[in-house]
C-alpha cells in the first residue's frame, strides 16, 4: 500500500499528460498519409523545350500533350486525333474564348505540332499557348 508523504490532497496537478496528444497527432498523420495520394494529379513525362521568355497561362479545359512517341494526351486521357477536335468544338461551344495549352516533347518533330496545332485551330480555337520550361 503506497502512502502519500506531505503536501494535502487539495494539490492541483501541474503535469500535462501528453501520451493521448501524441497518439492523436499520430492518428491525425496516417489519415493525411492514407489520403494524400486521392489527391495527387496523374502526370504524363514530356520533356519540354527550355526558354528565357515566357509568361504564365490561365488555367485551361484544353490541355493537350504530345508524347516523344507520338501519342496524344488529352486532359489526363490519351486519345487519337478527332477526340482533340471533338473535344475542341464541345469546349468551344461552352466558351468561345477558350485557350488551348499545348505541351510537346522537345524530341517530337516539328512538323507533328504543328498538325496538332491545325487540328486546335481547324475546331474554331482562336488562342493557343505552347508549354515550356524556363531557363
Amino acid at each position: 500500500m503506497a502512502m502519500k508523504y506531505g503536501g494535502d490532497d487539495n494539490d492541483v496537478m501541474a503535469d500535462m499528460n501528453v501520451v493521448p496528444l501524441v497518439d492523436i497527432i499520430l492518428v491525425v498523420l496516417i489519415i493525411f498519409m492514407v489520403t494524400a495520394p486521392m489527391f495527387m494529379k496523374p502526370t504524363i513525362n514530356v520533356n519540354l523545350p527550355k526558354a528565357a521568355s515566357g509568361d504564365q497561362t490561365a488555367p485551361s479545359k484544353l490541355n493537350i500533350a504530345l508524347t516523344a512517341d507520338g501519342r496524344i494526351n488529352l486532359n489526363g486521357t490519351f486519345v487519337d486525333e478527332a477526340a482533340v477536335k471533338a473535344k475542341a468544338l464541345e469546349e468551344l461551344a461552352k466558351n468561345t474564348e477558350v485557350q488551348a495549352i499545348i505541351a510537346a516533347d522537345k524530341d517530337v518533330p516539328h512538323g507533328k505540332v504543328i498538325a496538332l496545332l491545325d487540328i486546335v485551330k481547324g475546331a474554331g480555337v482562336k488562342k493557343f499557348a505552347i508549354s515550356i520550361d524556363k531557363k
